[in-house]
């Protein structure tokens, strides 16, 4: 298998809470936490592609112009098991109150630093909230 079969290209979003908690979703059938997010279509803008993803799963829409770009980041996919996952992550704001649709069988706010409570997956908890949690500091 070449390593561009075996890595799953993503976005990712990170929404906080007005306490500074991250928010988390747990796929049906999954047992880790992962940001909100999804696969782009082909062709499909990252933000394009994100817009699209919190509407379908948490029934919000995304704020663009808030959009603030993370980094890309990559690890082993939890829900993929052999594949390793790289998303571009943001930092965002949506309108509308994030509830648990489509394929998201359950949702949570979590501290940016560890402890968090929950288990998450390598991308959330040694990448992505260690960004925003960087970023919202140096703020």
């Amino acid at each position: 298998m070449s390593d561009a079969a075996a890595t799953i290209q993503i976005v990712a979003a990170v929404i906080l809470d007005d306490r500074g908690r991250a928010l988390v979703v747990r796929k049906h059938g999954a047992q880790r936490f992962i940001q909100p997010g999804g696969k782009p279509e082909p062709g499909e803008a990252a933000l394009i592609a994100l817009a699209r993803e919190l509407h379908e799963e948490l029934g919000v829409q995304l704020q663009a112009a808030s959009a603030i770009a993370l980094g890309t980041f990559q690890d082993w996919a939890v829900n993929e098991p052999g594949h390793r996952v790289q998303a571009q992550a943001w930092w965002v704001q949506v309108a509308g109150r994030p509830r648990a649709q489509a394929e998201i069988a359950e949702l949570a706010w979590v501290p940016l630093q560890p402890p968090h409570g929950l288990p998450l997956a390598p991308l959330s908890e040694h990448h992505i909230l260690p960004a925003v949690a960087a970023l919202a500091t140096a703020r």
